[in-house]
């Protein structure tokens, strides 16, 4: 159908699918490409919509085959340009409004030429929100003659979390919650590269498969003190809990303060300026507290993810220098030690463990305890190279991206542990932190 030359279809097309509501339009237009014209290899589509629902329009998407969404945005306006290869399709441009409604316009073209290639990401969607594990469907094409090596996915710069080789990847990362600016990427056999971004939030959700807890740490056996004094902060063999140069106490059972009825005091003091004290927890592997010992040497490989969640109360919290959390694993001649630490007197920031150097990097994330209940849950990952991967820090109910890599370092140590630590200031002055609901999840 045609009007003095004039092509109708977008109006027709809004009419079919939604029909017209008084004078308004409800519906899907699409001003590009053009519906049963041809096109070359990169197309760009451009639509609005509106709907008839008071919320508004909620997003916007490509199909470029029945269940193949190509491309989502927030919104009710896109703008994107989709690399295809020759051949005939019958896209679908559709929007979702905030009543839970949709409407859609189908656009059929035909791709002539070469495509120049790239990722084609169906899952998830950009700029969504999602659960964890994050499901990520992706495909790609490349103009070289020798076809797609490998595709793989970032979680942040530099921080390769899944790579597969082949043109097409399908796999569940685990991450924390918080906002991710991720990239699906492709390498071709010709030394190139393509990538497509992929903004996500990721909210709290149910538990990955295989996942395993210990509950309520913090009032179990199996705990260890040592006192670490300047400058080396290599543990004391010759120290003991009564001092005189660092001295310490960990006391079960009390009742309050409490979160859980049951939380465990720790006491540090004595003389030398800026010592320390480490309490120590094997969990899995050699040593194990959990009934774990490992003796197949199967489990501890095989653990990637990690979550350190506590609770912790404090009556003279600028007394202390530091507050430190780690979670260390051990195999395979390697060791992997995520260290975080609360730096308070030494300046309200969270630092991480650079484990190759030996040092603390800061993140710039601000740590300020309150003289009351607290909460940390920490997670971190073992990726599939084999780095320590430092994901995030939720502290009294924020959540703060670290996406940190480190390198692991040589031992002879076999399982999984975990450390609680203290720091003495300037002065020793003596200081006590309660513990409360301390959980490990591993999977």
């Amino acid at each position: 159908m045609k009007s003095d030359g004039v092509s109708l279809w977008p109006l027709i097309a809004v009419f079919m699918v939604t029909g017209w509501a008084g004078s308004a339009w409800a519906g899907v237009l699409v001003t590009a490409p053009a519906n049963n014209s041809t096109v070359g290899a990169s197309v760009q589509f451009v639509a609005t919509a509106t709907t008839s629902c008071s919320k508004g329009v909620s997003a916007m998407g490509i199909y470029t085959a029945p269940g193949v969404r190509a491309y989502v945005v927030i919104g009710a306006s896109l703008n994107t340009t989709l690399n295809l290869n020759s051949g005939t399709y019958g896209t679908v441009v559709q929007e979702w409004d905030n009543c839970g409604g949709s409407s859609s316009t189908p656009i059929r073209i035909t791709v002539s030429g070469t495509s120049t290639g790239g990722v084609h990401v169906t899952s998830p969607a950009n700029n969504s929100s999602v659960g964890s594990p994050v499901n990520y469907i992706a495909t790609a094409t490349s103009s070289c003659a020798k076809g797609v090596a490998a595709m793989g996915i970032y979680t942040a710069p530099g921080v390769l979390a899944y790579v597969v080789k082949g043109a097409a990847l399908n796999t569940n990362l685990a991450l924390s919650t918080g906002t991710y600016k991720t990239v699906v990427q492709e390498w071709d056999n010709c030394g190139g590269a393509l990538k497509t971004p992929i903004n996500i939030t990721v909210n709290s959700g149910p538990a990955p498969a295989g996942t395993k807890t210990f509950s309520n740490l913090h009032a179990q056996s199996g705990w260890i003190g040592y006192a670490l004094l300047p400058v080396s902060y290599a543990i004391c063999a010759t120290c003991t809990p009564n001092g005189p140069q660092a001295t310490w106490a960990r006391i079960t059972g009390v009742s309050s303060p409490s979160v859980s009825g049951s939380s465990t005091r720790h006491d540090i003091g004595g003389t030398t300026q800026y010592a320390d004290v480490l309490w120590n927890n094997h969990l899995i592997g050699d040593f194990s507290s959990q009934g774990l010992p490992d003796f197949s040497k199967t489990l501890v490989p095989s653990l990637h993810n990690f979550i350190y969640d506590v609770y912790f109360y404090a009556t003279n919290i600028e007394r202390s220098q530091a507050l430190e959390f780690d979670i260390n694993q051990f195999f395979g001649g390697k060791s992997f030690i995520w260290g975080h630490e609360c730096r308070i007197a030494g300046g309200h920031q969270w630092d991480v463990w650079d484990n190759p150097n030996q040092k603390w990097h800061p993140t710039g994330i601000p740590c300020n305890p309150i003289n009351g209940w607290n909460h940390v849950v920490i997670q971190v990952q073992r990726t599939a190279s084999d780095q320590l991967l430092f994901k995030s820090i939720t502290f009294n109910g924020v959540t703060s991206n670290v996406n940190y890599v480190s390198n692991p370092i040589s031992t002879t140590w076999y399982g999984v542990t975990i450390n609680y630590q203290q720091d003495g200031n300037y002065a020793q002055q003596p200081y006590s932190i309660w513990l409360d609901k301390l959980n490990f999840t591993y999977w």
